[in-house]
C-alpha cells in the first residue's frame, strides 16, 4: 500500500506558562498560522489538520482556512491528541508527522524530509529529525534536548544532559540538538499512546523515551535547519524577529 501521510498540528490553548499561545500574534498573524502555513507548504504530505481543545483556536483556524477538529480536554500530551484525531479522521491514512502548535519557525523542508523518509522505507515505525550543535551554544543547556545515534541513524538515547558525556577527544564527534517533530506509523501511534509512562520517560520528562523503553526504534534524520519551539512570552519575543526574517525570504 502506498503511503499517505497527514500532517496534525496539537495547539493546546491552556498552556500553564503561556496561556493562549496558539493564538499570540507573531508577525501580524496568530502562532498556530505560522505552524499551519509552513507544514502546509511541505511535500508528500495530503492533509494538514489542527487539534485543539479549545472553541477559540478553532474559530480562529477557520478565519484563516485552515482544517480543525476538536478534541477531548482529557488528553494528556499532543500526541494523544494527534491519536485522537487520526482515530476520526484519518482512517485511510498509513502515516501520520505530529508537528507541535508552538514552533512558528518549523521548516517545511524537515517535514518534507521525515515525510520522504517514512514512504521510503516500511521498515521505520517512528521518525524525528535533529541538527548539529553549533560551537557556540549551550550544550548544557537542559531545555536543550540531545540525541546519540547507532551507525544507521536510530536513536540509541535522548537526554536534557550533555551526550555523549566526553571523557576522552575523539576527532570527528558531533553533539546532536534534538527537533520536536515525529512520524509515525497509524499502527505505532495507537500503540505508543496506550503504553503508560515510563521510568526514564518521567525522570527526563521526554515523551519519546517511552518508545525506547518499549523497544521501538527511532529513526533520526539530520537536518540544517533549527526550529525553535515557545514555551513562554519571552520565548516569543526572541522568535519574532526570526520570524520576520523568515518571511522576507
Amino acid at each position: 500500500m502506498p503511503a499517505k501521510i497527514a500532517v496534525v498540528i496539537p495547539a493546546r490553548f491552556a498552556a500553564t506558562r503561556f496561556p493562549g499561545k496558539p493564538l499570540f500574534i507573531l508577525a501580524g498573524k496568530p502562532m498556530i498560522q505560522h505552524v499551519w502555513e509552513r507544514a502546509s507548504r511541505a511535500k508528500g504530505i495530503e492533509r494538514v489538520i489542527v487539534a485543539t481543545e479549545d472553541q477559540r483556536i478553532a474559530d480562529a483556524c477557520t478565519r484563516f482556512g485552515a482544517e480543525c477538529v476538536l478534541t477531548s480536554d482529557k488528553c494528556r500530551s499532543g500526541t494523544d491528541r494527534v491519536a485522537e484525531v487520526a482515530k476520526k479522521k484519518l482512517k485511510d491514512f498509513t502515516h501520520v508527522i505530529n508537528v507541535q502548535g508552538d514552533e512558528p519557525l518549523v521548516d517545511p523542508g524537515t517535514v518534507s524530509k521525515l515525510a520522504r523518509s517514512l514512504a521510503a522505507d516500511s521498515s521505520v515505525k517512528m521518525i524525528t529529525s535533529a541538527s548539529v550543535f553549533d560551537l557556540d551554544d549551550d550544550i548544557a543547556n537542559p531545555n536543550a534536548v540531545k540525541v546519540v545515534m547507532d551507525r544507521k541513524g536510530d536513536a540509541l538515547y535522548f537526554s536534557r544532559s550533555p551526550l555523549p558525556y566526553v571523557r576522552n577527544e575523539t576527532h570527528g564527534l558531533r553533539f546532536f540538538r534534538h527537533q520536536g517533530i515525529y512520524g509515525y506509523t497509524m499502527e505505532l501511534l495507537f500503540q505508543f499512546v496506550k503504553w503508560k509512562p515510563t521510568l526514564l520517560e518521567m525522570a527526563e520528562s521526554l515523551e519519546q523515551l517511552r518508545a525506547l523503553e518499549n523497544g521501538v526504534k527511532i529513526r533520526v534524520v539530520e537536518v540544517k535547519h533549527i526550529s525553535l519551539g515557545v514555551d513562554t512570552p519571552a520565548d516569543a519575543k526572541a522568535v519574532a524577529p526570526l520570524l520576520a526574517k523568515l518571511l522576507k525570504q
